[in-house]
């Protein structure tokens, strides 16, 4: 290596890397893709070793550059995070926070004006994102997740949840009362299908098991959401009986927008958050974290759900 790398051939390095093509490099830098590869070339010549591989349209990093990458993106990360701070006019502290979709529109969402009106103003990116997320490459600061297999030792428990069967006033009137698990064996039921790529969903059939009730085959039939909330909407919306997440449901239970008719089930796995080490020392994330965790837990343990004691 002939003297220290260039700074502005290690911004064009993890631009690159970023984005995955000089193009889009070129892009975010207001530079040419010949600039870009110009920087690149110049940098692989000071260290010696070669860092991407062409691919097509595309770029792909070598051993070399996967070596020096995951630094380079948490350095400049946190050098753009601080530009966009100085650019402001009234520079206020920001948040990148990552959610599930579900946790993310209409229950998140709708909880942060109580998180700014008790610690001020913040500017925050909301993340509706399925697991396992890049920390780093996006910028995040805080992750909730159901469960910590994607996030190992990183993540911290926050709290267990539990399903409750869920149904509308309105459907009540129109279908006659549920007494019994049994009899609701008989309703319109609405599923929750996460997807092959996510950790399974309590099914009807499992809750009927739960439940002691032999559970007759055509209660697979009914409405299905791939979300969460989407399937509490259909059953506000007067279409069936949902099994639904006490963090979700337990707003619309506490105004009698929606009534439980059924016991719970506990899920298997707890609520986590995970930070990345780039942010622990943040006042503001610390901040964030202590009121997100109260918020699930006020949200779980309501008192109008009858969570499981066991």
């Amino acid at each position: 290596m002939s003297g220290a790398p260039s700074l502005r051939g290690l911004q064009a390095f993890e631009t690159a890397a970023r984005t995955g093509s000089f193009v889009a490099a070129s892009e975010e830098l207001s530079i040419t893709a010949a600039a870009v590869s110009q920087l690149i070339r110049g940098l692989e010549e000071q260290v010696g070793r070669k860092l991407f591989h062409r691919v097509h349209r595309r770029v792909e990093l070598t051993e070399a550059g996967i070596e020096i990458y995951p630094r380079l993106m948490q350095a400049f990360g946190e050098l753009r995070r601080i530009s966009r701070e100085l650019a402001a006019n009234d520079p206020v502290a920001t948040l990148v926070i990552s959610v599930a979709p579900s946790a993310a529109i209409g229950w998140l969402s709708s909880l942060l004006p109580k998180f700014v009106r008790e610690h001020g103003w913040v500017d925050i990116f909301l993340r509706a994102e399925e697991d396992p997320v890049a920390f780093d490459k996006e910028s995040i600061d805080l992750r909730l997740s159901y469960g910590a297999l994607n996030y190992g030792d990183e993540a911290e428990k926050v709290e267990i949840d539990a399903v409750y069967p869920v149904c509308s006033p309105g459907y009540l009137a129109s279908h006659g009362p549920i007494e019994t698990a049994a009899r609701l064996a008989s309703h319109h039921l609405v599923h929750t299908d996460w997807g092959p790529s996510n950790a399974p969903f309590p099914s009807w059939l499992s809750w009927f098991e739960a439940m002691g009730v032999a559970a007759r085959p055509h209660v697979r039939r009914g409405m299905t959401a791939n979300s969460s909330m989407a399937a509490l909407d259909l059953a506000r919306g007067g279409l069936g009986v949902a099994l639904a997440q006490g963090m979700y449901c337990s707003a619309d239970v506490e105004s009698g927008r929606l009534i439980v008719v059924g016991d719970s089930l506990k899920l298997p796995s707890p609520y986590c958050i995970t930070i990345p080490a780039r942010s622990r020392h943040r006042a503001v994330v610390s901040a964030f974290k202590a009121w997100f965790a109260e918020e699930c837990r006020l949200c779980i343990q309501s008192p109008a759900l009858p969570y499981p004691e066991s």
